[in-house]
């Protein structure tokens, strides 16, 4: 963004917001997210009072508040859609001008975050969950092992890298990316600490009691002495049917190990969620070609992981439970 005249309304308040503070235009140039010459044309601009050359706009403070109305009226239409009903209202614009006005109102399109689905009860549980916890320390969280199985396919992503290609390339075979209706996918059960990270476990079926509790005892309990040795931890994991089977609890019970009460559909509340994410963002750029070279790209990749990392994300529990409790037990952004 080079010119002046690509500043939106929004941008150019926040620069003469910023130039009032007392900031410099390097530095206002970066928050806005724009060019150094930019800004300074802009500010110029406005010392000597002049106004920008051209067309006059073709839509009134009327117009643009029908516009802004149509927006929030629903956020996942598309620009066609906004623009038709911009246009039926009575405003005469082009869908050009419609993304415009739009981008100067301070919209843009962006990925939708994703956040679970909680009725009421459900809030209501977390809220109580968060409020008991409030006050645990870090030397207690640093007690507990977190689970989940998370799924992985060889198709990352919708859109994945972007091509550099000239016009008439469209279909160089350099230049295609290969998929397939139906991506070969794996599902992994792993394990967490404040310390260090578990031994992985890929699965070969449906996750039912039975086989969950294979998984326990060949992976869980060594993952408990890899990263506990004879100290005492508690083990977390979610409400799934397989988790929360009466011979999974009884299978706990056998062999002594407390659980940590969870709170249903709280992906946020698990700083092993984040650690899944954090794999597959450093997985972006492999390509593996079969469910084997994918299996053994997510074990290197989870070799990686470092202590610091699994601290971190540990250490956020206080802050999770917080939000949590200021949220009123609605999902977080975790």
């Amino acid at each position: 963004m080079g010119k002046t005249a690509d500043l939106t309304t929004v941008q150019k308040m926040t620069i003469d917001t910023l130039k009032k503070e007392g900031k410099t235009q390097k530095v206002i140039a970066k928050e806005v997210g724009c060019s150094q010459s930019s800004v300074s044309k802009h500010i110029n601009r406005e010392a000597k009072g002049r106004k920008r050359c051209g067309r006059k706009e073709c839509t009134s403070k009327r117009d643009k508040r029908a516009l802004e109305r149509i927006v929030k009226q629903n956020r996942f239409k598309n620009v066609g859609e906004i623009h038709k009903e911009w246009t039926v209202a009575g405003v005469s614009a082009s869908r050009s001008t419609t993304h415009r006005r739009m981008q100067d109102m301070g919209f843009s399109c962006r990925i939708p975050r994703v956040k679970p689905l909680l009725n009421k009860r459900q809030r209501q549980k977390r809220l109580a969950w968060a409020q008991d916890k409030m006050d645990w320390t870090a030397a207690e969280w640093s007690k507990v092992m977190f689970s989940d199985e998370s799924k992985f396919c060889i198709s990352f992503g919708n859109q994945g890298p972007r091509v550099l290609r000239k016009t008439g390339e469209a279909q160089n075979p350099r230049c295609l990316k290969s998929s397939v209706k139906f991506p070969q996918s794996v599902m992994v059960w792993g394990a967490m600490s404040s310390a260090a990270v578990g031994p992985l476990c890929f699965l070969r079926s449906r996750v039912n009691a039975a086989v969950y509790q294979e998984v326990l005892e060949h992976f869980m309990l060594p993952a408990a002495d890899q990263l506990y040795g004879g100290d005492d931890f508690i083990f977390q994991h979610d409400l799934a049917a397989a988790h929360s089977a009466k011979s999974t609890s009884t299978w706990f019970k056998d062999h002594g190990i407390p659980l940590l009460d969870w709170p249903a559909n709280s992906p946020d509340l698990n700083p092993i969620e984040n650690l899944w994410g954090i794999v597959k963002r450093k997985m972006r750029d492999a390509r593996p070609n079969n469910a084997e070279e994918l299996k053994a790209t997510i074990k290197a990749t989870w070799a990686l992981i470092t202590p610091e990392e699994c601290n971190r994300l540990v250490d956020s529990m206080p802050r999770r439970i917080a939000a949590a409790i200021q949220a009123k037990g609605a999902a977080t952004k975790y």
